[in-house]
């Protein structure tokens, strides 16, 4: 068995131990010999509470972790930038303002599917800005994208919390909106957990053509270019595909921060930076990683649950500062 293989068995060999002990971990512990009698044994209460709720949500906490890290993956890959992060460069923050829209404003539609359109837009516009206004600077180096991703997530977290302020009123519960931008998954039914489960393979397999762009694009636009590669379209579909795989994520688990940075790092020590392995790995990475976030936000303080994006925002706070120092340091 190659290297490679061995960093693959080791990562799925990690998320089914940490999907295990996401099982196990909450206000309620469960053992292991709980969870074989849930499956095995007569449907009590606690058997349909493990395998009708923590079971679902714990899958889908790993679906929105490798949508998370795919979407990671490939805007580190496009922009040519370790420090690309779908939190940092608005992405999210777009897809947060599209989705608080649909909740807070009646469109006449079903939410879920309004809430999904809206959160993709706005995280592939925001994106576009951000290319945009690092393109008119004449820059897409670290610090010119950092840059222009902070402006533009200010600005949209402005106008979202404008739109909290205008528009939430007795019909509008706001602690639903403020607890969907904190990050959370919240327990979703099989069929809908069926089509988030559908959709993250599907995400994974649909980007693999992208591989040999990105690794062609990491040479450089020029080389690129040299090679055959129609550079602006490329980046224009890549751009557009990891808005797609955020927007689903954040229209399933909120503002999750830094799985999206710290993910395809992880990857690329394990399977190097070639991106046929690197994509499938930075999912798994990312599963892993909510998965073990989702668990300790329901665990630390019983009974009471922290936001799941604030546990991944304050592991991942000190991740990309130290990634900052070393890329500054180059």
């Amino acid at each position: 068995m190659s290297a490679r293989a061995k960093s693959f068995a080791g990562l799925v060999g990690a998320l089914l131990v940490l999907i295990g002990l996401g099982l196990c971990a909450g206000h309620d512990w469960a053992s292991p010999s709980d969870l074989i009698t849930a499956v095995t044994g007569p449907e009590t209460l606690r058997a349909k509470l493990l395998i009708d709720w923590r079971l679902p949500r714990v899958l889908a906490a790993a679906c929105c972790g490798a949508l998370l890290g795919l979407g990671g993956a490939i805007f580190q890959g496009v922009f040519r930038n370790p420090l690309a992060e779908p939190y940092l460069l608005g992405s999210a923050g777009g897809a947060a303002l599209g989705a608080s829209v649909a909740l807070l404003v009646p469109l006449g539609l079903p939410q879920a599917l309004v809430l999904a359109v809206l959160a993709f837009l706005g995280a592939w516009g925001a994106t576009v800005i951000v290319m945009g206004i690092a393109r008119l600077a004449g820059t897409v180096d670290a610090a010119g994208l950092l840059l222009a991703g902070v402006a533009v997530a200010a600005v949209l977290g402005a106008l979202r919390s404008f739109l909290m302020l205008a528009l939430s009123d007795d019909t509008v519960n706001l602690q639903v909106v403020l607890s969907w931008i904190l990050g959370g998954v919240q327990t979703p039914s099989w069929p809908v957990l069926a089509g988030l489960a559908a959709a993250t393979v599907a995400s994974v397999v649909a980007t693999l053509p992208l591989a040999r762009g990105l690794d062609l694009l990491g040479l450089g636009e020029t080389m690129a270019a040299g090679f055959g590669q129609d550079v602006r379209r490329f980046v224009d579909v890549a751009v557009l595909a990891g808005a797609a795989v955020v927007a689903l994520a954040v229209a399933f688990s909120g503002l999750v921060a830094f799985v999206g940075l710290a993910a395809p790092h992880v990857a690329r020590w394990l399977v190097g930076p070639m991106h046929r392995a690197l994509l499938p790995a930075s999912a798994l990475v990312g599963a892993a990683l909510v998965t073990a976030a989702d668990a300790l936000a329901r665990a630390a303080l019983p009974p009471a649950e922290i936001p799941l994006g604030l546990v991944t925002a304050l592991a991942g706070g000190p991740f990309f500062i130290v990634l900052l120092a070393r890329q500054l340091r180059r």
